[in-house]
């Protein structure tokens, strides 16, 4: 967040900023719709002649509606569920049957909620934090033609059923006492990696990366990983790389972004070493895909991995998406924090939505 709001103030005062600069997916719209990145697409460039070597949805998520090309992706996040192999053991649980769809993962999740020390307070959750349950939902169940938080004709989409439906089985979550309420990147997240007081977690496939680097490398073999829950295909962060306008190296620049975004085996390098799932999809037949992951207890998860990616529906940015998602984030916190109606809540962020993008 601090990079990222940085890199913010110094494209606006015209000065600051690295020569290329880092992206994450999350924070990608704002830099689509508020400028000081170089338009990759110009004769220049020429950034359309690699469009079909990247997945395509990664391709639109750094492309506006004008055509303008703002970054290149370097890695995908494409949706997975970690799960814990030992506490699904504990009360039988059948993987494929638990994540057929949102009632069999929650009801997994009332047999594996529990207090293990006696203490009336529960000491293993489904989930650290139910939000990630709705924003799994509203992420991935998107229409054709429509972008996570606007129509094709700019009007925004969260008072519908498809933010209902991620924001009941959230409520749900919380209500039974099934999330440990850890907001992630926190001290408490990587504690309950380690102590494995959550037995799934909905994320990017990036998370084995710091699971068996520095997050929690002592719980080698107790992890498993799998589809997200319901059949669904969705992208969880990424990573793009821009050149500011402000620099006076954007040929060296230009020549840096190709040599990571673009080469084969500089994008394997890094899937190898960090986990970071490459964005360019003629990796997905390396033989590497098909090696078992020790940490993973042998499992082949790269081949996961790679079908997520190539399953993935691509989704145009909106420029006021990151508007939207923060004013969503608002809504759901005060859904599940306030008990706030989710009727009300989401007809609230539909009309500040409205206000704040027109």
């Amino acid at each position: 967040g601090d990079h990222h709001n940085a890199l913010v103030t110094q494209l606006a005062t015209g000065s600051g900023a690295a020569d290329v600069v880092a992206i994450d997916r999350d924070y990608i719209a704002r830099f689509v719709a508020e400028g000081g990145l170089t338009d990759l697409s110009g004769d220049e460039y020429q950034a359309g002649q690699f469009e079909e070597i990247f997945a395509p949805y990664a391709w639109l998520q750094a492309s506006t509606t004008d055509g303008r090309v703002v970054a290149l992706p370097t890695d995908l996040g494409p949706g997975v569920m970690y799960w814990r192999r030992d506490r699904f053991g504990e009360v039988g649980a059948d993987i494929d049957s638990v994540i057929s769809d949102w009632d069999s993962y929650i009801e997994f999740g009332r047999q594996v909620t529990q207090d293990t020390d006696g203490d009336g307070r529960n000491d293993v959750f489904l989930i650290a934090d139910a939000g990630d349950v709705a924003r799994a939902i509203f992420r991935t169940t998107v229409p054709e033609g429509e972008g996570t938080y606007f129509a094709a004709d700019g009007t925004p989409v969260v008072d519908s059923d498809r933010f209902r439906k991620a924001f009941e089985a959230a409520k749900l979550i919380r209500d039974e006492g099934l999330d440990a309420q850890i907001g992630s990147w926190t001290n408490e997240w990587y504690e309950a990696f380690q102590q494995g007081t959550v037995a799934t977690q909905l994320t990017g496939a990036w998370l084995l990366g710091h699971l068996q680097n520095w997050m929690a490398p002592d719980t080698a073999g107790l992890w498993g990983v799998s589809h997200l829950p319901d059949g669904i295909y969705g992208s969880w962060g990424g990573s793009f790389y821009g050149i500011p306008q402000q620099t006076d190296n954007k040929e060296l620049a230009w020549e840096l972004i190709k040599y990571l975004t673009t080469d084969p085996e500089v994008q394997l390098a890094a899937f190898d070493r960090i986990g970071a799932f490459p964005a360019v999809v003629s990796t997905y037949g390396d033989p590497m895909f098909e090696q078992p992951i020790e940490f993973l207890d042998g499992q082949q998860a790269r081949l996961i991995f790679a079908e997520v990616a190539e399953n993935v529906q691509g989704i145009a940015t909106h420029p006021g998406d990151m508007v939207a998602e923060e004013i969503v984030e608002s809504a759901l916190t005060s859904v599940l924090n306030e008990g706030a109606d989710i009727d009300e809540a989401l007809a609230q962020a539909q009309m500040l939505i409205m206000r704040r993008v027109r």
